[in-house]
């Protein structure tokens, strides 16, 4: 019998009890796992695999006759990881891939670092079947599409998430900013407040300029303002938390009673911005953020934030893209995925809407 080898602690009677917690967790004989385990046939498919996921679950590496032979590497080209959204979008793309039989590449750009172009070259030349570029230039409207026409004479295949550019031939995958806006001003409009900012990341991006959209869509549906009334209540800045910051302290000094921010990290600076002017959330100021990145349910307050659809998104990038390695090429085209608002602790009624004792 082949041996499971484990990246555990050792254990006493160590084969007999590997099986014994292997079937336990796969809801199989040991038997079984024998069989899956020495390659025996006679193994249905789904419990197979089952009893596979179970290696893994419980840490075991699997034999090399089981382990599955890579169909290649796919890169995954990601902004910095600081962003807890990114890391979570790298988990469900890299998993989806590992299923697939594909080894994910995953190359992060940093400030000083390797570029896009650099990091795309560092791929090419190890032979990928593919790339997927997350929050790439091909976001930014001052930047050369070019470099993905060269891409593609390069005959590699590629997706592109977070952003459109009707000048590269390839498919998108994007969460509807437009409609995220509209869900937050509605929200907080329905609490009363009528004095709603926009904190937001520079204008040369294409999901700010569509926020922008949405917002401006949303306040005039909603408060009957003009797009000039609008604009007095966008701030642009960095889509980090200082940036947060520095938006939300200049729109409450407009006087503004709610924030709308373009990240959970700018949400979270805007919430200290309030506080360091003395200010309570949600009692004085409300704050909505945008991605429900990991952990965000548990901030304080829990932040009110729109959810992208970061499951949907990443699996649609990875069967995008396996089409394209096939020889089926989709269409250029954008899959848009529509968010959800997650109502939590960091909204509340507008300062006029309250009861007075």
């Amino acid at each position: 019998m082949v041996g499971v080898v484990s990246r555990g602690p050792v254990q006493s009677n160590p084969v007999t009890a590997r099986l014994a917690d292997i079937a336990a967790q796969a809801g199989v004989s040991e038997a079984t796992v024998s069989r899956v385990l020495n390659g025996k046939p006679g193994v249905a498919a789904g419990t197979r695999e089952s009893v596979l996921a179970a290696l893994d679950v419980l840490g075991y590496e699997r034999p090399v006759r089981l382990r599955q032979r890579s169909a290649g590497l796919v890169g995954l080209i990601t902004p910095e990881l600081d962003n807890p959204i990114f890391p979570a979008l790298a988990q469900v793309i890299g998993q989806a891939l590992t299923r697939q039989g594909y080894t994910p590449v995953l190359a992060t750009q940093t400030p000083g670092g390797s570029t896009e172009d650099e990091l795309t070259e560092m791929l090419v030349d190890r032979g990928v079947s593919g790339i997927i570029f997350v929050s790439g230039l091909h976001a930014d409207t001052t930047a050369d599409m070019g470099r993905y026409d060269q891409l593609r004479g390069q005959g590699v295949p590629y997706v592109l998430i977070n952003g459109f550019s009707d000048k590269v031939r390839a498919p998108f995958v994007s969460p509807d900013d437009r409609a995220a806006m509209q869900l937050a001003v509605t929200h907080l409009t329905a609490l009363g407040h009528t004095r709603i900012g926009l904190a937001v990341g520079p204008k040369r991006f294409v999901p700010v300029l569509r926020k922008i959209e949405g917002f401006r869509i949303g306040m005039r549906e909603r408060l009957g303002l003009d797009e000039a009334e609008v604009e007095e209540l966008i701030q642009h800045s960095l889509y980090t938390l200082e940036g947060g910051q520095a938006a939300a302290s200049a729109l409450i000094a407009r006087g503004c009673t709610a924030v709308v921010c373009a990240s959970d990290m700018m949400a979270l600076g805007a919430i200290r911005a309030a506080r360091q002017q003395g200010l309570a959330v949600p009692r004085d100021v409300s704050v909505v953020g945008f991605d429900d990145s990991p952990l965000i349910a548990f901030t304080d307050p829990p932040l009110t934030t729109i959810r992208q659809p970061v499951l949907a998104m990443g699996q649609a990038a990875v069967r995008t893209l396996l089409e394209e390695i096939g020889g089926t090429p989709a269409p250029h085209s954008e899959f848009v995925f529509l968010p959800e608002l997650v109502v939590r602790g960091s909204t509340a009624s507008g300062p006029g809407q309250r009861r007075r004792p």
